[in-house]
C-alpha cells in the first residue's frame, strides 16, 4: 500500500456504515449541531498554541470540501487534466476565519454540504469509478466523495477529543 493509499484509508476507515451518502448527510447535521452550541467567543478557542481555532477548523472543512467537489466534478465530466494539490496550512492562514462571525461560517458550511449532497446524489453510478489525478495521485470519484465524509468525521473526533475537554463548554 502506498503512502497516499494509507492516507486515504485512514479517513475511509472512519465511515461507520457502507452507505456513505447517508453518512454525508449525517456528518453534516452533526457538525451543524455541534457548532450551533458554540458562542462566537468560544469559536476562537484553539486547544494548543499553533492549532486552528474552531472557526478556522470549520472553514477548513468548507475549503477542503469545495476542493473535493471540484475534483469530483472534473473527473465525473471526463476532465483528464491533472489537478493540483493544496496546502491546508496556507489556506487556513489566509482564510480570515477569525474575522468572521460563527453564524456566517456555519451558513457557508451548510450550503457547501448541501451542494456536495446534490452533486453526489445526482451522479450516474457509472461515473463513480472514474479515475482522475489530483496532487500526483490517482483517485476515483467515489473515493473523493467518501473522503469528504471521512475527513469531516476526523475533524469532529478532534473537536470532541481535544477541544471540548479543555475549555469549550457547549451551551
Amino acid at each position: 500500500m502506498t503512502e497516499f493509499q494509507k492516507y486515504v484509508q485512514r479517513y475511509l476507515d472512519l465511515i461507520p456504515s457502507g452507505n456513505w451518502l447517508k453518512e454525508l448527510v449525517k456528518t453534516g447535521e452533526e457538525t451543524v449541531e455541534l457548532y450551533s452550541g458554540f458562542t462566537d467567543e468560544q469559536s476562537f478557542f484553539a486547544y494548543a498554541e499553533g492549532k486552528w481555532t474552531l472557526k478556522e477548523l470549520l472553514l477548513h472543512l468548507s475549503d477542503t470540501e469545495r476542493i473535493f467537489q471540484y475534483r469530483i466534478l472534473a473527473f465525473a465530466r471526463g476532465d483528464q487534466n491533472e489537478l493540483p494539490g493544496f496546502d491546508e496550512e496556507m489556506y487556513a492562514a489566509n482564510s480570515f476565519a477569525n474575522k468572521r462571525n460563527l453564524d456566517s461560517l456555519l451558513e457557508e458550511y451548510q450550503l457547501i454540504r448541501k451542494s456536495s449532497q446534490i452533486l453526489l446524489e445526482t451522479l450516474q453510478p457509472s461515473v463513480l469509478n472514474t479515475i482522475g489525478t489530483a496532487n500526483g495521485n490517482q483517485i476515483s470519484v467515489e473515493t473523493i466523495g467518501k473522503l469528504i465524509v471521512g475527513h469531516n468525521i476526523h475533524h469532529l473526533n478532534i473537536i470532541k477529543e481535544r477541544y471540548l475537554p479543555q475549555a469549550v463548554c457547549v451551551s
